[in-house]
């Protein structure tokens, strides 16, 4: 049973940071992303 409990808090602590990273971090907005010198949006 302390298993499934620590299972189950690593993984909520794991979605947790990734969300945080792909928040603040990884993703961009389109306007952003393909901003080039022959794109226009």
């Amino acid at each position: 049973m302390k298993a499934i409990v620590a299972g189950i808090a690593i993984a909520v602590v794991v979605a947790i940071g990734a969300a945080y990273v792909l928040d603040t971090k990884v993703q961009r907005s389109a306007e952003a992303a393909f901003t080039t010198t022959g794109a226009r949006l």
